[in-house]
């Protein structure tokens, strides 16, 4: 017992300072997409051709929707303009899935927070039922991390649950495969109202790679109405952590 408090000790604080302070974020982290339309040529379409999940098209300019996204860099690679990036922001929640769309000069639209009368009810707390609708484990081990010491996602009162029935709302990962479509919906009605749904990564949003196969019925609104929209492949943690953040009006 004495070496694990001494170990500890040695060890300091090791719980992210986000948001209070700017997350550190790896090298090779890709966020907020840049898209520059002057650099774009006309007619050009490389770059919709190089994406593998279709995120990229040109209407009315240059558009990117993040919730196809696999935040590959294939589309970087392709351009031979440089009209596309991708900026080192993690902040790509947002609440309504139109919102998932950037455009070239458009205004950015981050999520929103819950009605005022649901924040009431829910206080200072948040309980998620985790569903993995038939993903790859990759959303749920950055969504896992939240849970360890280095995020500590408990400080703001946001937890998983075991049991739907300990829930507020739902969060899912994965692109709804039909094996998993009822497992899915009776967790959800087993959740007592009023109840909220969060779709983590490009699987839950729009079926991800997996997009168009019979398998897979391509995320969840097509079943459920959803309050956070998470992009990514997978979003990293602090991408989650910040779309929990600004659903509970904490940033």
């Amino acid at each position: 017992m004495l070496n694990a408090l001494l170990g500890r000790i040695r060890q300091k604080h090791r719980t992210i300072a986000y948001p209070a302070e700017p997350a550190l974020l790896p090298e090779l982290f890709r966020g907020y997409p840049g898209l520059d339309q002057d650099k774009c040529p006309a007619g050009c379409a490389v770059c919709s051709e190089a994406c593998p999940s279709g995120a990229i098209f040109h209407a009315n300019g240059l558009a990117l929707d993040m919730g196809k996204c696999l935040f590959c860099p294939e589309c970087v690679r392709a351009c031979p303009a440089g009209a596309i990036s991708f900026t080192r922001d993690e902040k790509l929640a947002a609440s309504q899935r139109e919102d998932l769309v950037v455009r070239a000069g458009e205004e950015r639209r981050l999520a929103h927070a819950l009605g005022q009368e649901l924040l009431s009810l829910l206080g200072r707390s948040l309980k998620l039922r985790e569903v993995s609708a038939g993903g790859c484990n990759a959303c749920e081990a950055d969504t896992n991390v939240l849970s360890t010491v280095g995020f500590d996602l408990g400080r703001f009162g946001i937890q998983f649950v075991a049991s739907p029935r300990n829930a507020d709302g739902i969060y899912v990962t994965g692109p709804v495969t039909e094996n998993m479509r009822s497992a899915l919906m009776k967790t959800w009605e087993a959740i007592p109202g009023p109840k909220i749904v969060i779709a983590a990564g490009a699987c839950a949003i729009d079926g991800g790679p997996y997009h168009g196969r019979p398998e897979v019925h391509d995320g969840i609104d097509k079943f459920l109405p959803v309050d956070l929209y998470v992009p990514g492949c997978p979003p990293h943690p602090v991408t989650i952590l910040d779309g929990l953040l600004r659903l509970l009006e904490r940033i």
